[in-house]
């Protein structure tokens, strides 16, 4: 399965027809169990993930690192993750919020640096939460299950949905930040010019610039920050740019009601032609098109 152009879908040997989807659309799959496992165990994700293990027990190599999920932990991660050689308890259960960067930075938008400092910098990966915190996040979900499930046409569904699962989101972002103090900085020096390059480009109202004036202001080379991004994430400096522009490009299009001279100018464009012409490349549509979607 494709959302968002990201391979959502899990490309693995270890799940069957018998998985339980709960939800899906263009930005988010979400998973209410697998009822089996085949052998061998393996899955690439390409996405981010959030796993809740709701129930039993579970041993898992994330990456080669072997894990233990637990009733009340969180399983957290990034694209392009490799699950393998699971062993679970007879009666694990979970649930699983496989996402898109998009989604991510609609949901967290200024937040999202904390995100990107736990997952790619300290590499967190396994997270217990309390049990007053598990029941919150389970009546959340209870309150999305109920309208997954209706069948009616109210226009405003999707936006339902969406408001409650940035709630989760936030709530989740909230219990990543304590987790951060609890934990003692072990960043490397690439690691810490990473996360000042992802500070810097999610403050940056003007994020439309070239990947030298991002390494100028952290006094390396451009090629230093893209090998940098490279290892640190995957993708490199002018993809994460891009990126991070085309979504303040859909919240002013979508979210607002400027005029695309005042966008192109909030944005850095240097006219309303040129950013037509971005908008088309990267989105298939124009700009109204975007916007009247």
């Amino acid at each position: 399965m494709q959302i968002g152009g990201e391979d959502i879908g899990i490309q693995s040997l270890p799940v069957n027809e018998l998985v339980d989807v709960g939800y899906y659309d263009d930005d988010m799959l979400i998973i209410d169990n697998v009822k089996s496992f085949i052998e061998p165990s393996f899955a690439r994700i390409t996405t981010n993930f959030i796993v809740v293990c709701t129930k039993g027990k579970s041993v898992v190599e994330v990456n080669g690192e072997s894990l233990q999920l637990e009733a009340n932990h969180l399983l957290v991660g990034v694209p392009n993750v490799t699950l393998s050689n699971f062993m679970v308890s007879l009666d694990f259960e979970f649930k699983a919020f496989l996402f898109t960067n998009r989604l991510l930075q609609r949901f967290l938008h200024e937040k999202v640096g904390l995100w990107n400092e736990l997952m790619y910098a300290r590499q967190l990966h396994v997270m217990p939460i309390e049990e007053e915190n598990a029941r919150l996040l389970k009546k959340f979900y209870d309150i999305l299950q109920i309208i997954f499930k209706e069948q009616d046409d109210n226009p405003f569904r999707t936006d339902i949905i969406q408001s409650l699962l940035r709630g989760v989101f936030l709530r989740l972002c909230g219990l990543l930040n304590l987790k951060r103090h609890e934990m003692q900085s072990q960043a490397k020096s690439s690691d810490m010019l990473f996360l000042q390059f992802l500070k810097i480009l999610g403050e940056m109202q003007v994020k439309h610039q070239p990947v030298d004036f991002f390494a100028r202001a952290l006094c390396i080379t451009s090629k230093n920050l893209t090998q940098i991004c490279k290892k640190n994430s995957g993708k490199t400096a002018s993809e994460w740019i891009t990126e991070h522009v085309l979504e303040d490009i859909r919240y002013y299009l979508k979210h607002t009601d400027l005029g695309l001279k005042q966008i192109c100018d909030r944005l850095g464009f240097s006219n309303p032609s040129f950013f037509g012409k971005y908008v088309k490349r990267h989105f298939g549509v124009t700009p109204i098109e975007l916007r009247n979607r």
